[in-house]
């Protein structure tokens, strides 16, 4: 007769034997969740495409994607270890930390600064001062408004001899489209393919007159620094590695900005990934590919991607220092690491 004994040894067995077909890997892998600054767009492209394709596995990590809702909260919400490693701008990062955010960045993809100035591709703009006279949209929250008036003064120029148009930083793109204004802060690789069909832009950057604050990378506490690094030493690697893929980098570092076939491997990547968002397959893709030349600086472009130089870091922390977002103090040292990523 066939008892409740036997039943519960057999299903004990069947348990037995499910477990023994997993892999030591899977039961083992460490775990990261990962946050991203806002809802898909082309540079969250290296985390789809990764973990897409197994890759964060193969590595031996168990990664969770997730979707942020600005770099401001996503940063909180690593601090306040609701997540594990994020995805912001890291210049964000560094006057977040002196907030009283114990953040570091642990890999620097995105090397020379995105923040500029918006303006049409017809109209020839070169500098600041070439938009002397015009209206231009500028938002306090906006990454590039404090260092307005040093680079307007690199420029050759200063705000009395332009017309600012203080706009919430949500609609610096659509008072650029609109044309009320003819030039938009910005972090122009991303705006430019949303108003490529509307009214085409160009971007004169920060970056263009020395003032050269990181972009994006990847940004842990240091508890997390400290009590999961066999995860990170897995993890970011293979970011990095996803990136010099995409962009087709892993015989021979270059700067070609030519297009790369696997920019669509990974923008359908990405809508794999979310299927229930409405992502814009060409905006994401052009995205990719005005992000490419920005993921090196000049002492960077023999440098494997993930690696951040020290001589940039300081560059960008005195400019930090004189728009006054981090204290004199700050030191280079306390904000990141090269530690899971190799020069060459």
């Amino acid at each position: 007769m066939l008892t409740m004994r036997h039943v519960m040894g057999a299903l004990a067995g069947l348990g037995a034997v499910a477990l023994s077909c997993l892999s030591p890997a899977a039961a083992q892998n460490p775990k990261l969740v990962v946050r991203v600054d806002w809802h898909p767009w082309g540079m969250h492209a290296g985390l789809h495409l990764a973990k897409d394709k197994g890759w964060f596995d193969q590595a031996g990590v168990d990664v969770t994607v997730t979707d942020g809702k600005g770099s401001s909260l996503v940063m909180t919400q690593i601090a306040t270890g609701e997540v594990d490693v994020g995805w912001v701008q890291q210049g964000a990062m560094v006057i977040a930390r002196y907030k009283g955010y114990p953040l570091k960045s642990v890999a620097l993809l995105v090397r020379t600064g995105d923040l500029g100035m918006m303006v049409p591709a017809t109209a020839g703009y070169k500098t600041l001062k070439d938009l002397e006279g015009k209206k231009v949209g500028v938002a306090q929250a906006n990454g590039a408004f404090p260092f307005l008036d040093k680079w307007l003064k690199l420029s050759g120029t200063s705000r009395d001899k332009m017309t600012l148009v203080q706009v919430d930083a949500t609609s610096l793109v659509s008072v650029y489209s609109s044309g009320e204004v003819e030039g938009s802060l910005s972090a122009v690789p991303f705006f430019i393919p949303i108003v490529e069909n509307v009214r085409p832009a160009t971007g004169i950057t920060l970056a263009s007159v020395g003032i050269n604050v990181p972009s994006y990378g990847l940004t842990v506490t240091e508890k997390t620094l400290a009590e999961k690094e066999d995860a990170l030493r897995r993890f970011v690697p293979v970011v990095a590695r996803a990136w010099e893929y995409i962009y087709g980098l892993e015989a021979a570092y270059t700067r070609d900005t030519s297009s790369s076939p696997r920019l669509d491997e990974a923008v359908d990547a990405m809508v794999r990934q979310r299927p229930g968002e409405k992502i814009d397959a060409r905006v994401i893709r052009a995205q990719i590919e005005h992000y490419r030349p920005y993921f090196w600086t000049e002492r960077t472009k023999d440098a494997k991607f993930g690696w951040a130089e020290d001589e940039d870091w300081k560059q960008a922390m005195d400019d930090l220092k004189e728009a006054m977002l981090v204290p004199a103090s700050a030191k280079v040292e306390d904000i990141y690491t090269n530690k899971f990523v190799k020069r060459n």
